[in-house]
């Protein structure tokens, strides 16, 4: 069950990013933007660890902020994935995949505040 609210949680943020940000587009069925969730939280779990690791001194040269263009990494690459498994969803250039993981970070963040998890 947490793990379909995580992933209802996350295809909302995506939703408010698409809706938000001009340069993240998604057309399609509601039901295919759980699919982009779906990599989205796969890629930040498999990816976002090694990245981290790899730019440990960069994110610490840059005070934290480097976190921010990694985030937005992520998410271009889950555009890229999701186009590759015949989902439209796509997100076009760099402030847009920053601006939308911003937005993305923060609706997940409230959400996840009212909808968490009350037995952990």
């Amino acid at each position: 069950m947490r793990f379909i609210i995580r992933l209802l949680v996350t295809a909302a943020a995506l939703w408010a990013a698409v809706a938000l940000v001009p340069g993240i587009l998604f057309h399609g069925p509601w039901w295919e933007l759980l699919v982009v969730a779906l990599v989205f939280g796969v890629l930040n779990a498999v990816i976002r660890p090694v990245l981290l690791m790899l730019s440990c001194p960069l994110v610490v040269l840059t005070l934290g902020l480097f976190i921010f263009v990694l985030n937005g990494f992520l998410l271009w690459l889950t555009g890229s994935v999701s186009r590759a498994l015949g989902v439209d969803f796509r997100v076009e250039g760099v402030g847009a995949a920053i601006v939308g993981a911003l937005v993305v970070g923060i609706v997940s963040l409230l959400l996840n505040i009212f909808v968490g998890d009350r037995n952990a």
